[in-house]
């Protein structure tokens, strides 16, 4: 049975992501609300849970503690704040660099050595804004571009390892409910993906056949 860890575990795509894989693999549920993590290791076969904050020192140490071979690890956590560049601070583009980049940056150095040994796979949900950035967007969309080119890079550097960029349009969870809320708009849940719906391809990435190295996946929701 392969392990996989999965960050942002707590909720949203991350707790979707392992309700879809807990039939198949042992897992390790990373995230900063150890109530809601427990909830949904509840709900899987075989998981651990790990409270860690990953923008901490010691949080990615800690979140790979003990782990000497490690088949998958899902980057799931991830912030996303709105505003125009003339109105937004220099401290918030640090927390999305800090959260969504640095954080996926720092937990991958750490687990390097185990992944390795399993030749596993790295699988990091991105975002359709780390293709196209918006007015509005600026942090966010910025970080997301770096953290497609850590993937990019990671994929190069590391050609044992697979490297899976997922990039979903908007999806229903609690970050898109605040974000419709910050652009003054109306809450449709059916206008978003689901979670279910990105969890399952990030399943489908990490099933993916050994010949095959799924490198970027691209959800939209349909119209409805």
């Amino acid at each position: 049975m392969s392990t996989v860890l999965l960050t942002g575990a707590s909720r949203g795509i991350g707790a979707a992501t392992a309700r879809a894989l807990s039939d198949s693999h042992d897992l390790v549920l990373v995230g900063r609300d150890t109530a809601a993590l427990n909830a949904v290791a509840d709900d899987c076969r075989s998981a651990r849970v790990v409270t860690a904050d990953l923008t901490s020192a010691d949080g990615p140490a800690l979140a790979a503690a003990g782990i000497d071979t490690l088949d998958g690890l899902v980057h799931c956590a991830g912030i996303a704040e709105l505003g125009r560049i003339a109105d937004t601070e220099a401290d918030q583009w640090r927390r999305a660099y800090e959260v969504n980049v640095v954080a996926v940056l720092e937990l991958t150095r750490a687990l390097l050595p185990s992944l390795r040994t399993a030749r596993g796979h790295v699988v990091v949900v991105n975002s359709g804004a780390g293709y196209t950035a918006k007015a509005g967007w600026g942090s966010y969309a910025a970080s997301k571009f770096a953290l497609r080119a850590f993937t990019d890079v990671l994929r190069h550097e590391e050609p044992d390892l697979r490297v899976t960029s997922v990039h979903p349009g908007r999806v229903d969870t609690d970050m898109q409910r605040a974000i419709v809320a910050d652009e003054g708009g109306t809450y449709d849940p059916g206008a978003f993906l689901t979670p279910e719906s990105v969890a399952a391809a990030i399943r489908q990435a990490l099933d993916a056949t050994p010949d095959a190295h799924p490198t970027e996946v691209v959800l939209r929701p349909r119209p409805h």
